[in-house]
């Protein structure tokens, strides 16, 4: 990839077919893994490997591709190198039947956290980039505020769900350097009516309250803290630079303590690593301690980009369920149905023991007066007889 010397972006920028026997329970991992389990790895073999795509010449490359290539170098520490990527939109359109939102923002592409499971790999391929660069090639998009500015004017999105952080965390370390996040929320709080969900694992989400809160005042605002599992030790190999749980949790606190609208993820839920009914019950029992009005939580999906680095991980520190992994999710992304059915109970459950409730359910709007109607009304005179 081609690159230019280091050079920082100016604040104006940034302003800072195997057949399987029926499962009946979730007893699919007879010897479940436990936290720092060393065995031999065993012999089972890894995901074909993906083609090397980046040999392809410049001249071929096309769209995000093109323009990835073609940024410049802002900075590289951390062994992680970071480039300003221009792009035409900041607001996404997402028609997909499946998620509850109708618009993606995404200020970052590649996300250092560098959670080993991540389903977003796949994303990086788009630019011709290996899934495993996701973590150390990371693309801020340039001129945030000023572009979502110009979306939230020409996109019709009042009272339409925008989804923040759907791939990439927004509040992942470059956004202490770069502040795309808050640039995009500073242009956001000057609108009305908007219906925002913003989803991090991140505590640094907590520096925005004050802009937060602002955007609360005048829009539907959502905030999801995700927290896989409550051991420490466990998530910072599963999540290798993401902040503690604990810090995680505690950001929950201190949203609900300003007044906004916080819930807990415990997204992904990985078979045989944080399943356990004792983790997710301390996920849940946190959730309430902090405050938190929902609380969900899925099985793990994976990609096949993703599926290639979450393999090797499992040989080298869960060998034990290395084959069960590649079992299930070798041929396709989900866990099976059976297993999939009894966490979404497991859940249910966990949430009518602590008092809490789902997304769906804070999701339902308010009424919300269209910007236009509302100066209407107070801009009309008062009726004479």
């Amino acid at each position: 990839m081609a690159t230019s010397p280091i050079l920082r972006p100016s604040p104006a920028a940034f302003p800072r077919r195997r057949t399987r026997p029926k499962q009946t329970s979730l007893t699919l991992f007879p010897t479940a893994a436990r936290h720092g389990t060393r065995e031999s790895p065993s012999e089972a073999s890894a995901p074909t490997p993906v083609p090397d795509r980046r040999t392809k010449p410049a001249q071929e490359l096309v769209g995000i591709a093109r323009l990835a290539a073609s940024s410049p170098c802002a900075d590289a520490k951390r062994g992680t190198e970071y480039f300003l990527l221009p792009v035409r939109s900041i607001l996404n359109r997402c028609d997909s039947e499946r998620v509850p939102f109708h618009w993606t923002v995404n200020p970052y592409r590649g996300c250092e956290f560098g959670c080993r499971y991540c389903y977003a790999r796949y994303t990086h391929e788009y630019m011709e980039l290996d899934g495993g660069e996701f973590e150390s090639k990371i693309y801020i998009k340039q001129d945030a505020g000023a572009m979502v500015e110009r979306d939230l004017v020409t996109k019709k999105i009042w009272g339409e769900h925008i989804a923040i952080g759907t791939a990439t965390d927004p509040y992942q370390p470059a956004e202490r350097e770069f502040g795309a996040t808050r640039a995009i929320l500073v242009k956001m709080a000057e609108r009305e009516g908007l219906r925002l969900e913003i989803t991090t694992k991140s505590n640094q989400v907590v520096r925005d309250i004050d802009l937060l809160r602002r955007i609360s005042e005048r829009s539907s605002l959502t905030i999801n803290i995700s927290i896989t599992t409550m051991r420490a030790r466990l998530a910072r190999l599963l999540e290798p630079r993401a902040p503690r749980p604990d810090l995680r949790m505690d950001a929950v606190r201190q949203l609900r303590a300003a007044g906004i609208a916080a819930g807990v993820f415990a997204m992904p839920i990985l078979p045989g690593l944080t399943d356990r009914e004792e983790d997710l019950d301390a996920v849940a029992r946190g959730a309430r301690d902090a405050d938190a009005q929902w609380f969900g939580g899925n099985a793990l999906f994976l990609m096949p980009s993703s599926l290639k680095e979450f393999l090797p991980f499992l040989e080298q520190k869960f060998p034990k369920l290395l084959r069960r992994y590649q079992e299930w999710y070798g041929r396709g992304g989900y866990a099976p149905e059976v297993y999939r059915k009894e966490i979404t109970e497991r859940v249910r459950k966990l949430r009518a023991k602590y008092g809490l409730g789902s997304l769906a359910e804070i999701r339902a709007p308010r009424e919300l007066q269209p910007p236009q109607l509302a100066l209407g009304l107070a801009a009309a005179p008062e009726a004479t007889t």
